[in-house]
This record gives structure tokens, sequence and C-alpha cells, in this order.
């Protein structure tokens, strides 16, 4: 099978399958909190605990499976983190409780960053010096496509069957998905093993010290919180007057997801072309546009501002990401290890700490809250990112 060391679409579309199956479990939840809270009579921060602690999962393992994937290859950890995801995946739907679901959500954190940061490792490596930009975005269009698949399914499963019947559903897709994979993912070609000898700890101490690294790795918490924050804690102000939607009608919104997968490939050739810096600043302003459209009280609004904001921080990813193949002049997989810790930081920060805002204001005081932390990742890559 040859090389994938080309930009082209058919080069590209194991990536994106990647990206797919990475995805399929992670946000699943989301459509159906406020059933959590019915069901089982937990609050709204109880039930987001279900999207905490997968990401939170992803947090603590993402720094670590750089090392394994050193030593086995990134290819098979890949491989090998898509079948255990989908089984994982499966076995939630033995749950007959919240905190069980809770545990079984937070196992499949721990795996997902086998396909998650690998892949993105993966790409900085084959695609070093050819087209990083147009192959980060396209991976990151398979996650939003995994992603709207995860929360539509789940959605529309719980609105006729037993909630446990979408992580079925789920578990199945991924089954299919790790199969495909399997057969049409490439072996690496260009990986670099690190030196035996060398510290994990004095490598990840490096990286921290890089400043434009640093600033990376905080944008990217910034990016997923508020991402995460909102799509969580809209499902509540959606389930209430005058909105009034069912999980399968909150699970079918997350339709915006497709905009932000036809648009992000396009972003890859305008970051290739002017960069990130420039191309985050876009991002930012689109996706806090987005935000601030949602406190209508129209449900076509709100669904325009949620595909604005979907769009902004969908690019705002690609670029966080191929920015890092930049910087980072030595283990990569650990500096992408450690940039999905900050990143799933945020999101397990920003899918459950707005449940409190919620309180004092509601939805208006959460997106207040999201847009701040918006204004701020877009400082801290202007400052730090290069001209």
């Amino acid at each position: 099978m040859t090389t994938a060391v080309a930009s082209s679409p058919r080069s590209t579309l194991p990536v994106v399958l990647a990206g797919f199956c990475a995805f399929l479990n992670i946000f699943a939840t989301q459509p159906l909190l406020p059933e959590f809270i019915r069901i089982f009579g937990a609050t709204k921060v109880e039930a987001g605990l279900t999207v905490t602690a997968g990401t939170f999962g992803v947090a603590l393992a993402a720094p670590l499976i750089g090392t394994v994937a050193d030593k086995f290859g990134r290819k098979r950890v890949i491989l090998w983190s898509a079948w255990l995801l989908a089984f994982i995946t499966m076995g939630a739907a033995t749950s007959t409780d919240l905190w069980t679901l809770v545990a079984w959500r937070f196992l499949g954190g721990l795996v997902t960053p086998g396909v998650f940061a690998i892949t993105v490792a993966y790409i900085q490596e084959e695609w070093a010096g050819k087209g990083v930009g147009v192959a980060t975005a396209s991976y990151v269009s398979g996650t939003i496509l995994g992603g709207f698949v995860s929360r539509l399914l789940s959605g529309m499963v719980a609105t006729h069957m037993d909630w446990r019947w979408s992580f079925v559903a789920l578990g199945c897709i991924g089954l299919i998905g790790a199969s495909v994979l399997s057969r049409v993912l490439p072996k690496e070609t260009k990986f670099v093993r690190r030196e035996a000898g060398t510290s994990l700890v004095s490598i990840a101490i490096d990286h921290l010290k890089n400043g434009k690294l640093l600033g990376t790795y905080v944008a990217g918490f910034c990016v997923l919180f508020s991402l995460l924050g909102a799509f969580t804690f809209i499902t509540f102000y959606l389930a209430a007057p005058p909105f009034l939607l069912t999980p399968g009608a909150i699970g079918s919104l997350f339709f915006v997801y497709l905009f932000g997968a036809f648009i992000t490939p396009n972003a890859g050739k305008v970051i290739d072309k002017y960069g990130q810096r420039i191309t985050m600043a876009f991002a930012i302003a689109c996706s806090s546009t987005g935000l601030l459209l949602t406190l209508s009280h129209s449900l076509a609004v709100v669904v325009l501002g949620l595909a604005l904001a979907c769009a902004g921080v969908f690019i705002a990813q690609a670029c966080s990401s191929s920015y890092i193949g930049l910087v980072a002049k030595h283990n990569k997989a650990l500096a992408v290890g450690l940039y999905v810790t900050f990143y799933y930081l945020g999101g397990s920060v920003g899918s459950s700490v707005p449940g409190y805002l919620w309180t004092m204001g509601g939805w208006p005081a959460c997106v207040a809250l999201f847009v701040s932390v918006q204004a701020i990742t877009a400082l801290i890559t202007w400052n730090l990112w290069h001209r």
C-alpha cells in the first residue's frame, strides 16, 4: 500500500476515518442529559459527569499514550484503541445506574487518546512538509462527523427505545469503523523512535518550557471548554420553554456539525496559505458571534448560531493541532499528547463548571463565560504564535 505523504482526498481518507472512530463515544451522552436527570433523579452537574468522566479520562491518558506508540508503532496503537473503544461503548449499555455509566465513560476516555492523539502525531510525521494543514483539517472533519453521528444517533434511539440501545448502536458502528480502518490505514514510515534512556518527564518539561507550545496548550484548553460547555448546557436550554425539544430533536440539532465538516477542510488551505495566527483570529470571531446568536428565542437563529460556533471552534482546533508540528522539534507524539491533555481538561471543566453559573443566570450567564474564554484564546494565540 502506498505511503500517505500527499494531501489528496484519497490519501487523507484513512485519517478522516480515524477521527470518525475517535469521536463516536466521547460526547454520546450530551443529547441524553435531560433524560438522565429524569430517569436517575440527577442534578445537572451529576448528569454532566457522563461527559466530564470521558474527557477527564482522555486528559489523564493522553501524555502516556505516546510512550506506548513509541514502542509498538503508530498504526498498531491506533487500531488497538479503535477496537477497544468500540467494545467499551457497547459495555456502557449494561449500566444500571448513573455511576456505573460514569465509570464506563471514564474507561472509554482512557482509550480514546490512542486514536485521537496518535493520529495527530501520525499526520505531523507522515505529512511533514507536504500540506500538514490540509491533512489535519481533513482529520478534524472526521472527528466532526464522528461527533455528529454519535449525538444524532444516541438522541434518536433514546427517543424511541431505551437509552441503553444508543450505546449498542454506536458500538456496532465503531466495530465496523475499526474493521475498515485496519484495512486502509497505511503503516507509518517517518516515525523516529524516542532515544533510549530519555526521561518522559524531562521531555514533557522541555515542551512546557516552549512558550509557543504552552500557549497552544492553553488555547486548546479554551477551545474545548467553550465548545463542550456550550453543547452540554444548551441541551437544558432547549429542553425548557419556549423550545421544549425532545432528546431526538436535540440530537438532530447536531446537524450543524456538518457545516463544520464542510468548511474545515477548506480552512486547511487557508491555514497553509496565511498561517495559523490569522486563521485563528477569524475562527474565534466566528465562534463568538455564533454563541451570542444562541441567546435568541428563535430556534432558527439558535441553529444558525450553533453552526457558526461549531465552524469557528473546529477551524481553531485545526489551527492549534497543525501549529504543534511547527514548534515541536522532537517527540511530537508527547507534544500532541500534552495538547490533548490540556484540550480535554478544558472540556472536563467546560462540561461541569458552567452548571454552577446556570443557577445564577441560566444560559445567558453561560454564554458570557464562553465568549470571555474565546477572547482569552484570541489574545494568547495572537501574541504568542509566529507573526
